[in-house]
């Protein structure tokens, strides 16, 4: 009799959970194919709009295959040595404007957080100038400073600077608001001044997050210094765009394996730091 009961119950707690989980399941159902469908006819509108031929994409690879064991293999070595001073200029320009804009982004952060500023009007402005900042691409402020500047390892920075700055500041505000307020507001209810809530309650529970944003934007700024090389910017993809240019493509690809060296030696180290300090 207890067994016929609870499966009488069971009975009943699966048609209820029945009842109301299949109308659910068809409407995310019928959601997940009204997405899929919505993508689908917005590549298709967009092959046929940019009349791409997918199969001359297909068709070309054999001939892409081919130029590439042609003309970039073997790969020269010869010059080597050379590439080190654009290799060092490459790691400097990440270097100097990931360690300037962390530091800017810092103060531009502490203005955008809810946490670290109360006045809605200075977080709004801010918040603008920093949108700007990021959502113009590396690749065409380098092309702007390069007419203002000339070519020159300075393009290069500062085209760095400006997005870097972007990035990190929106990265850090968003820390910061995450950042837990009951600590913050137990220091208020004792009395402490701005700074003193800033120093001991905001910036020691956000160091792991200034860790992990920083040494992300390095990785990027590697190889967006890399990029920018190519605008005349320096570093070392001035190299691969006048070997490029001049027909050395052997000479062009062994820099290119010293650029996916230097990014992947640079990516072992960061994720290095960030196990032993977040």
């Amino acid at each position: 009799m207890e067994t016929g009961r609870c499966n009488g119950l069971w009975g009943k707690t699966m048609t209820k959970k029945s009842i109301h989980n299949i109308p659910i399941e068809q409407k995310d159902s019928k959601k997940t194919i009204g997405i899929v469908l919505a993508f689908t006819a917005l590549l298709l509108f967009s092959i046929y709009y940019l009349e791409i031929s997918v199969l001359e994409m297909l068709m070309g690879l054999p001939n892409f295959v081919l130029f590439f064991f042609e003309k970039f293999l073997p790969v020269n070595t010869e010059n080597l040595k050379q590439y080190i001073p654009s290799v060092i200029d490459t790691l400097g320009y990440a270097v100097i404007a990931t360690y300037l804009s962390s530091i800017l982004a810092f103060i531009f952060g502490i203005l955008i957080s809810e946490h670290t500023n109360k006045f809605k009007t200075v977080r709004v402005i801010v918040r603008g100038f920093v949108s700007v900042l990021r959502n113009i691409p590396f690749i065409i402020w380098g092309s702007l400073l390069v007419y203002i500047f000339g070519l020159g390892g300075i393009v290069g920075v500062l085209a760095l600077i400006l997005v870097t700055i972007g990035f990190l500041s929106k990265s850090y505000a968003e820390s910061i608001d995450e950042i837990s307020g009951d600590k913050l507001e137990a220091l208020q209810a004792n009395g402490a001044s701005y700074f003193q809530i800033l120093f001991h309650g905001v910036i020691p529970q956000f160091v792991p997050a200034w860790i992990n944003w920083t040494l992300f934007s390095f990785e990027i700024n590697v190889r967006a210094s890399v990029v920018l090389g190519l605008v005349g910017a320096g570093g070392i993809g001035v190299l691969i765009d006048t070997n490029i240019n001049l027909f050395k493509y052997g000479e062009a690809l062994a820099i290119i394996a010293v650029v996916v060296m230097i990014i992947l030696l640079t990516e072992f180290v960061t994720n290095s730091i960030r196990k032993r300090f977040v």
